[in-house]
């Protein structure tokens, strides 16, 4: 894919990899955006920010465990599963990976690659409308009651101040363009899988938007969009999200790692946390639970694979 014409020049960290896939989301995401549909307004928690009126701030949330508990990718997976997309034995891993990233909180690299290999390699012939067809209803089933409203409550404020507001996720661009448009936000930034004639071909374009593709992919959304980053907000649990979060004059660690939440407080960030049943000033969770949790989420892998046999 051709750099695009609009990517104002910039001393580049990012890999060449990393810029390709953030420039190919944001064009992806430019190019589905539309009026956001009205939702039920939900009371902002801050008055004072955002800036009702301000046209060149908008917003930045990331998906997994920032907006909705539990990582999407695993919940597509879980949707393609029941439609026979694949076999038991790859939902019994990608129901341990699910299980291991409620637990901990945080992304397991080799977990996230395993899930997106299996992603591609699953779609791989299908037609890119079958998909956003299926996304509509795997949102429905696995994703909406997952929802964290205090974070829904933060975009929303954005939204009431006359602002967009943009999902940036590693999660197919498909799917997180299906969960924007119903929550009501302006669209979202996420991997592009390469498709030719409508068709996937298990391949990427670049790599997928993780890390400092997130922080690329917004900052080209930016230069579009003609916005000031430093009037901007953005919003992760994640410490991978870092590079993202320092482009922004506005970012908020919501519900974060322990690394995200040591580096929110030296920079002085703003944090919320809105997990049941953990304090804000606590990120670990009890050694019982932690045992139930992996008990629970063996037992459901091995459950699945003696079924199969």
């Amino acid at each position: 894919m051709a750099a695009l014409g609009w990517l104002t020049p910039r001393r580049r960290s990012a890999t060449a990899r990393s810029v390709l896939a953030g420039e190919a989301s944001a064009e992806a995401a430019r190019k589905s955006s539309q009026e956001a549909p009205k939702t039920a307004r939900v009371a902002a928690e801050e008055p004072v920010f955002p800036v009702i009126g301000d046209d060149k701030a908008a917003a930045f949330f990331d998906l997994d465990n920032t907006v909705m508990q539990g990582a999407a990718l695993f919940h597509f997976g879980r949707g393609l599963y029941k439609r026979k997309f694949f076999e038991t034995r790859d939902l019994a891993r990608f129901a341990w990976q699910q299980a291991w990233f409620r637990l901990a909180g945080v992304e397991d690299p080799e977990h996230m690659q395993d899930a997106r290999d299996s992603a591609l390699s699953i779609v791989k012939g299908h037609r890119v409308a079958e998909l956003e067809t299926i996304g509509e209803e795997i949102y429905d089933e696995y994703m909406a009651d997952r929802i964290w409203p205090g974070t829904r409550a933060l975009a929303q404020a954005h939204l009431d101040a006359g602002q967009k507001v943009w999902l940036v996720t590693a999660a197919p661009v498909e799917i997180a363009q299906v969960i924007a448009r119903r929550l009501g936000l302006t669209g979202a930034l996420g991997t592009v899988a390469e498709s030719v004639g409508g068709v996937y071909t298990g391949k990427l374009v670049g790599e997928p938007l993780h890390g400092p593709a997130k922080a690329e992919a917004v900052r080209a959304l930016a230069a579009a969009e003609g916005l000031d980053l430093t009037r901007c907000a953005a919003y992760s649990d994640s410490h991978n999200d870092i590079p993202m979060l320092s482009l922004v004059g506005h970012p908020y660690a919501i519900n974060p790692d322990a690394k995200l939440r040591r580096h929110a407080r030296e920079k002085d960030w703003r944090l919320r946390d809105y997990r049941t049943g953990r304090k804000a000033a606590k990120v670990g969770i009890p050694a019982a639970a932690g045992v139930g949790a992996v008990a629970g989420g063996t037992a459901a892998a091995i459950a699945l694979s003696r079924r199969r046999r």
